[in-house]
């Protein structure tokens, strides 16, 4: 007789064992074909009949003794070759463990639903999760500006853990969204810095002045001040976008996604200056689907969550240097550091702009003026000049 204990035991074992191992990813060729929405809404009223459940075990699952494991779909943000890396790994793991008693279908950016409207469809129900930033989703939040790229919030993609963690913006994004009925916050993470990749080279701010750019929305508006056209476009039109001319340049990225996706191909250089050290995305979850999981679920939804943010952290990170270094397609570009610091010294006044939008914002940016001065006092590593 095997107890819900013995489950457990069963699968935190798998994890400690490797499965939850999330590296050693190859992505997928580009071009995949895209599920429409009505293939879509007709999966949505199927139930796939999982193995049946075996009469020797005293308490299993209800859901996979009934033959019906739960199910749920997850869209991401991200195109297939970069969901290969930022979301596939995780999925993967938790189906693997998981087995009978719950699978995720994964979907790609805009394949069901637009980006600017997961936030909703969330909401809603007709998705059950979705992993992207607050920003882009049109989360009804005040705090939403900070997700994606907020200007200079960080340096490093270990300060956004950090600031979450142990600077108490944990407890300032469960506040929020305790706020807004059906949709739970579950985690974020940090993924790459904000760069600029482009067809002329950009050596000063003069050459920004004009440039039509895709970049995150509150991004956008911020580089603005500086003469950039922000464009908002579907994520898979950003290539055929670049070779027309209808785009300037991207600013949604490091270098590491513009090999992985494609955007190395057409575009010719890679600005080393950056607007962000790292780009703060999160999971979340319709209310309803979430409180109806078993504790031993979440606590495995949990873990992969974990698991994805740790192999970000290491893929982007390499990613970046080797690239800059070994990678053969882009020219790199630099804006001298003393005419860069007249845009870091404008994200400050950003910064107090947003905080005086909300008191909430106000302890968002209090938070980040805090955690920047302990890490320029703390010095190198943690900053450098």
């Amino acid at each position: 007789m095997v107890s819900i204990v013995g489950l457990l035991a069963i699968y935190y074992r798998n994890v400690i064992t490797g499965e939850l191992c999330c590296g050693g990813q190859t992505p997928n060729k580009r071009g995949l074909t895209m599920t429409n929405r009505r293939s879509f809404l007709k999966k949505a009223g199927l139930v796939t009949a999982a193995a049946a459940a075996s009469t020797t075990l005293a308490a299993p699952n209800v859901y996979a003794q009934a033959g019906k494991p739960i199910k749920w779909r997850l869209q991401t943000y991200a195109g297939p070759a970069l969901a290969e890396h930022v979301i596939k790994p995780m999925v993967d793991a938790f189906n693997n463990v998981a087995r009978n008693e719950m699978e995720i279908e994964l979907f790609y950016a805009d394949q069901l639903v637009p980006t600017g409207e997961l936030f909703r469809a969330m909401q809603r129900g007709t998705i059950d999760a979705v992993q992207s930033d607050d920003d882009s989703i049109a989360a009804p939040v005040d705090i939403s500006v900070f997700g994606g790229y907020f200007p200079f919030a960080t340096r490093y993609s270990l300060d956004v853990p950090v600031l979450f963690n142990q600077y108490g913006l944990n407890e300032i994004w469960e506040e929020a969204y305790d706020e807004i009925e059906g949709v739970k916050w579950l985690s974020a993470g940090a993924w790459d810095p904000c760069h600029f990749a482009t067809k002329d080279p950009i050596t000063s701010l003069a050459d920004l002045k004009g440039k039509r750019i895709f970049t995150f929305p509150t991004a956008g508006k911020f580089l603005s001040r500086f003469g950039v056209v922000p464009i908002t476009l579907p994520w898979e039109d950003i290539e055929v976008a670049m070779q027309t001319g209808e785009l300037d340049g991207i600013a949604w990225s490091g270098i590491t996604e513009d090999y992985t996706v494609g955007w190395a191909d057409v575009t010719n250089y890679f600005l080393t200056n950056n607007i962000s050290g790292a780009w703060c995305g999160s999971f979340f979850a319709n209310q309803e689907r979430w409180d109806e999981l078993p504790e031993h679920l979440k606590t495995l939804f949990n873990l992969c969550m974990d698991s994805s943010h740790y192999y970000r952290q290491h893929w982007y990170w390499g990613g970046e240097a080797a690239l800059r270094v070994n990678g053969p397609k882009m020219k790199l570009t630099s804006i001298p550091d003393e005419e860069w610091a007249t845009v870091e010294a404008e994200a400050y006044k950003f910064w107090d702009e947003i905080a005086a939008k909300s008191e909430r914002n106000a302890r968002v940016v209090k938070i980040l003026k805090e955690y920047a001065a302990v890490m320029e006092k703390a010095g190198k590593p943690y900053r450098y000049g």
